[in-house]
């Protein structure tokens, strides 16, 4: 990708905002691997031109994080005069009493990125920084931030009630990956249609946005940088695993049992061989680390017990689909089979997963701009034993829903998908209780046929008696209509930042 740095607008004027400070600040950033934390500090140094020192830890041992380190405080205190190849100065807090004295004469940044590095072999690290901060650092002029991608330790070790630096910190960031608005911008070569293949696959990840060649189609892309020997997206779920927890295989069978459909505790125990009493531990791990989410019916009560599990991370859910239990043929290095086989439920796979996606996000961006009548206080699905919704919105306190139907088809919709949702989904979804005012939207890859037109037009004329709740309208769109207000949405949030920012 040829497309440079994109997005991250509200993040820059967070950053701008701390260095204009008139007192010491502290930032905590953090994300998982991948999504852009690097890229984003690196980008603020170089546009801004502060002074700022960035330094990188890597995993050495503990002698030579410190060389380093204090080989750049060094260096940036004397630019004229390269520090000696082993100079270091004799401790943490040493080092970082020259910073201190640096941000005496004006206002410094110090950017300590991969800072769980320093933790793994210097645990009382976290410790020795948080008597600094409290003795010395925040009566200076330092604007400090440490940042990790090992997000279970940065989870221990940083942000928890019981981690030393708790409570120290006057701002954090949770850097996560860039919406599909964005997509137009990154890859303006492909159709919306492949654009939504490769969310689908890589989400919302910039390091992985990177490895897409714009000269090459997306099957091309697929198969250069996931279906060749020992590539190096095949090793990526494990690195993320990993920073999480150390004995991966219980729950790599429960992200592969999930990416199968199965959803309940009782179906990923089958699916699995993991005894059920165990399945809840896995995936509760596996939820604080952000890979799953479990999710209930909008209608249902917060403590309903038929939550469905869900995959969140693109990447994780497409590999534990398609290619986990493809290692060997890939191993073989024979793409095309596995592409094939891949190309076969693509459809099926985006259609019930990032498309269904997307138009929540749609409805949720809708409603916050005002462009459709109602408000929801969430959006998510709805369903129960009678019916399945795909896209639904609640506001309990006006009696309000939005109920719509996602169709990823090759194929405009017809009116039966339409008329299946007013006359028979409805009535077994919508509450019993209450007078409810329902709006109906349906999103169609394709678009829709003349007869699903009229009958959107002509809904809200019909007067059929309803037993509690009335339409109040309903709305169509395609894929080029919502991939346009997702780009326009998008960006309009970049430069309403940018305009704040002045």
């Amino acid at each position: 990708m040829k497309a440079g740095f994109i997005g991250r607008q509200k993040e820059l004027r967070l950053l701008d905002r701390l260095w204009a400070s008139n007192r010491a600040e502290f930032l905590i950033l953090y994300g998982r691997r991948r999504v852009g934390k690097t890229a984003l500090l690196t980008h603020w140094i170089r546009k801004t031109g502060r002074r700022a020192l960035y330094w990188v830890a890597s995993p050495d041992s503990a002698l030579a994080q410190l060389r380093s380190f204090s080989r750049e405080v060094y260096n940036f205190a004397h630019p004229d005069t390269p520090a000696p190849e082993q100079f270091t100065y004799a401790s943490w807090e040493q080092a970082w009493q020259e910073v201190a004295r640096l941000a005496e004469q004006e206002r410094m940044a110090l950017f300590i990125d991969e800072f769980t590095y320093l933790l793994e072999v210097t645990p009382a690290l976290a410790s020795y920084l948080q008597h600094f901060w409290d003795r010395i650092f925040q009566n200076s002029d330092l604007f400090l931030c440490v940042s990790g991608s090992h997000m279970g330790m940065m989870m221990r070790e940083v942000l928890s009630y019981q981690a030393p630096l708790y409570g120290r910190a006057t701002a954090q960031m949770h850097l996560r990956p860039l919406p599909f608005g964005l997509t137009r911008m990154a890859f303006p070569n492909y159709s919306a249609v492949d654009r939504v293949g490769l969310y689908a696959i890589f989400g919302g990840i910039p390091a992985y946005w990177e490895r897409i060649d714009l000269e090459k189609s997306v099957s091309q892309n697929i198969k250069d940088q996931l279906l060749t020997a020992n590539n190096l997206m095949q090793v990526e779920p494990r690195l993320l695993l990993q920073d999480f927890i150390s004995e991966i295989h219980n729950y790599w069978a429960v992200l592969t049992a999930i990416a199968n459909n199965a959803r309940t505790p009782k179906e990923i125990s089958a699916y699995t061989g993991i005894s059920n009493v165990h399945v809840p531990k896995y995936l509760s791990v596996l939820s604080e680390a952000g890979f799953v989410e479990r999710h209930i019916s909008i209608m249902a009560a917060p403590n309903s017990r038929t939550g469905r599990q869900h995959i969140t991370d693109p990447y994780l859910r497409f590999y534990f689909r398609f290619l986990a239990s493809r290692e060997r043929q890939l191993a073989m290095d024979v793409p095309d089979q596995a592409l094939a086989e891949i190309s076969r439920h693509m459809i099926d796979f985006i259609g019930t997963h990032t498309w269904e996606e997307l138009c929540r996000e749609w409805t949720l961006r809708a409603s916050a701009t005002n462009e459709l009548p109602f408000l929801p206080d969430e959006v998510g699905s709805a369903w129960n034993a009678d019916a399945q919704i795909d896209v639904a919105g609640i506001n309990t306190m006006e009696k309000t829903l939005i109920l719509g139907e996602c169709k990823w088809t090759l194929s405009p919709v017809d009116q039966d998908v339409l008329t299946k949702l007013v006359e028979e989904k409805t009535p077994r979804i919508a509450p019993a209780q209450g007078n409810w005012r329902i709006f109906y939207l349906g999103f169609s890859r394709s678009g829709w046929t003349k007869e699903a037109l009229a009958y959107q037009k002509s809904i809200v004329k019909q007067k059929i008696p309803r037993k509690n709740w009335q339409v109040s309208g309903m709305y169509l769109l395609d894929l080029n209509q919502v991939d346009r207000d997702l780009e326009r949405w998008s960006t309009q949030v970049e430069a309403d930042q940018d305009k704040i920012e002045l």
